[in-house]
């Protein structure tokens, strides 16, 4: 039996179980040497497209039987760069493979861990890089806040937090806020959280946005990023500065049913991503191969 071949820009989950399966082949990657001897480069059946469509990524698209992206905004923009048929390009979101618990006990837990009050709700906010994914922003975004019910807690690495308290001593926050270095389990974060805010002007498809539907987190985020695809209209930001973004945000404060009911709504929606659900789509395409 012919094995399907795939090549890829970038491993992820998917990817990992792919290659425990008989059927599948990975491509390896042209090394140097084979690129002076001119060896006839080898396409994959199927290519998993991500980031930025350089000359290697359009000719491997090119030739492909199946493309695989993350999102719609990156298969729209192959469409719009490359004459290749829409119906070659399948869209997977990133793949769930997380632990789930009970959120209200995680956040009982944590609230004690770090003697805060467990009652208010909790905003999270992290990333790698703290300015380039809108901290700035995020501060904004809290200090426009008339809702008193709020707790908030920031974590990254030390370099990042030490850098962020230059910033934060600007803002007269006082108790509200939690400052976290390398906090060793990120999940527990997620999941005492009540609301994630990513204002970030990144057209890379951010999972932590997914991470945090998962765990049952009201999320908002930028519309230029293509994880925004998943949430609700009500919750994506026109841009990182969008000044409704803390009118929505006090809505969900003082309404805690509203809070419950997006809440549940993006773990629904996350639950659909989990890997053997993703796996289960690519195996339909596979089939077609």
């Amino acid at each position: 039996m012919n094995k399907i071949t795939i090549s890829y820009k970038t491993k992820n989950n998917l990817i990992n179980e792919l290659e425990k399966d008989e059927r599948i082949k990975v491509l390896e990657k042209q090394n140097l040497f084979k690129k002076l001897i001119f060896s006839k480069k080898e396409y994959a059946d199927i290519y998993f497209h991500n980031g930025v469509l350089d000359d290697s990524s359009i000719s491997n698209i090119k030739n492909a039987k199946k493309v695989i992206v993350n999102s719609k905004f990156l298969k729209n923009n192959i469409l719009e760069k490359i004459e290749v048929s829409k119906e070659k390009i399948k869209v997977i979101y990133p793949s769930i493979k997380l632990n789930y618990q009970k959120t209200k006990k995680v956040k009982e837990e944590f609230c004690k861990k770090f003697d805060i009050d467990s009652t208010p709700k909790i905003i999270y906010f992290t990333a790698k890089n703290l300015k380039a994914s809108g901290v700035k922003e995020f501060f904004d975004v809290v200090v426009s806040l008339s809702s008193m019910n709020k707790q908030i807690v920031i974590s990254s690495t030390k370099n990042q937090i030490t850098n962020l308290r230059f910033l934060i001593s600007k803002y007269n926050f006082g108790d509200e806020v939690l400052l976290l270095e390398d906090y060793k389990n990120e999940n527990e974060l997620f999941l005492a959280a009540d609301i994630f805010i990513l204002p970030t002007n990144s057209k890379v498809f951010t999972t932590s946005i997914l991470k945090a539907m998962y765990f049952k987190c009201a999320v908002f985020t930028t519309s230029i990023n293509p994880a925004s695809e998943l949430i609700d209209v009500f919750a994506t930001m026109e841009n990182p500065n969008d000044p409704n973004t803390s009118f929505k945000v006090d809505a969900l404060l003082s309404r805690p049913e509203d809070l419950k009911s997006i809440q549940k709504f993006n773990r629904k929606i996350a639950k659909k991503y989990e890997l053997q659900k993703n796996i289960n789509k690519l195996n339909a395409t596979l089939d077609n191969i």
